[in-house]
């Protein structure tokens, strides 16, 4: 592999004149910067990023942290912000948080030590200072699916609260009475805000979310099926259930249709996400869709507007919508 020295041998320059040109920099005539391209391109010679950022101090790279690899939520996220990096012809590094403090920490630290010039990051166990002191020292960090209000306008989130009560509210459009629900176990605000609406929904129609119809375990598809089976050991008469979301979901599905019932004709299920699962299940998934392709696409939209110094708007705030299917419908007389 051909290094800088063969290089500046080839094109009859100095070390210094290569890098200069490598990196854009001033002080090359146009002739010695047209010769050293073509020397470059014929001796196949890369540039090493690592080298490059020493000197500009940065790197043409967005960074994202995120929290499951192997989730379709997530899979979504990471690809909307990819299709901006693409566009933009950014390389995207990617750092997983996996939902602990530490974990998010190492992960952002690690993408600032390769001198990304934007952040994306999914982060739900630092605590807001933590985050505030990170958004102080990185300009354009972005957080995704999180809302501070001392760096509001850094924030691309989502209302949950807003998505569990729309979810309450159709079940109880169609007659439902007896709703139970599932959610996840992680100790993170998604679930306890959705959860919240839902309870504040039944609370007003004077049907209060009994405790024991609630049932948590890990947000994904065995998740869904440890919670359904308990679910059902309570010996609870439900007409509803919803679910924290759309992977969770199908386990519950499963579960329910291996011990008879029928969805949607006994138990109406409806998720959340609105992830590409949902359209292949069947029944066919009702849920509420979290939009975040789209959130993504504008949380890293932000970031390298912020690395440019541009300024962004102050509000970027989404809500959850309900998509119709299959798998919700009236009670049963």
């Amino acid at each position: 592999m051909a290094t800088i020295k063969d290089v500046a041998a080839a094109a009859g320059v100095s070390v210094a004149t290569v890098s200069r040109v490598v990196n854009n920099g001033p002080k090359v005539s146009a002739k010695n910067r047209d010769l050293v391209k073509k020397v470059m391109l014929e001796l196949g010679y890369r540039p090493n990023a690592n080298a490059r950022a020493l000197v500009t101090q940065t790197n043409p790279t967005l960074g994202l942290v995120f929290s499951e690899l192997t989730d379709p939520f997530f899979a979504t996220l990471a690809g909307g912000v990819e299709k901006v990096t693409r566009n933009n012809n950014i390389q995207l590094l990617i750092s997983n948080g996996l939902v602990s403090a530490e974990s998010e920490k190492r992960a952002i630290e690690t993408l600032l030590e390769q001198r990304c010039q934007a952040l994306v990051v999914h982060s739900k166990a630092l605590s807001n200072q933590a985050l505030i002191d990170y958004a102080e020292a990185v300009p354009a960090l972005v957080l995704i699916n999180r809302y501070i209000p001392e760096i509001a306008h850094r924030c691309v989130w989502l209302d949950n609260q807003a998505g569990g009560e729309a979810a309450a509210r159709h079940l109880l459009s169609l007659g439902h009475k007896n709703i139970a629900c599932i959610t996840s176990s992680y100790d993170i605000e998604d679930p306890r805000l959705r959860l919240e609406g839902v309870k504040s929904v039944l609370s007003e129609e004077g049907m209060p979310l009994a405790e024991h119809a609630i049932a948590s375990s890990d947000p994904n598809e065995i998740g869904g099926e440890i919670a359904a089976q308990n679910l059902l050991a309570r010996g609870l008469d439900f007409t509803a259930l919803i679910v924290y979301n759309d992977s969770m979901a199908s386990g519950a599905i499963t579960v329910l249709c291996d011990n008879g019932y029928r969805v949607p004709e006994d138990v109406s299920v409806i998720g959340f996400d609105d992830v590409l699962l949902s359209r292949y299940l069947r029944p066919k998934l009702t849920t509420m869709r979290y939009p975040i392709e789209m959130m993504a696409m504008e949380a890293a939209e932000m970031s390298l507007a912020l690395a440019s110094g541009e300024s962004v708007a102050p509000i970027h705030k989404y809500v959850p919508t309900l998509v119709k299917r299959d798998s919700v419908s009236q009670p049963k007389d």
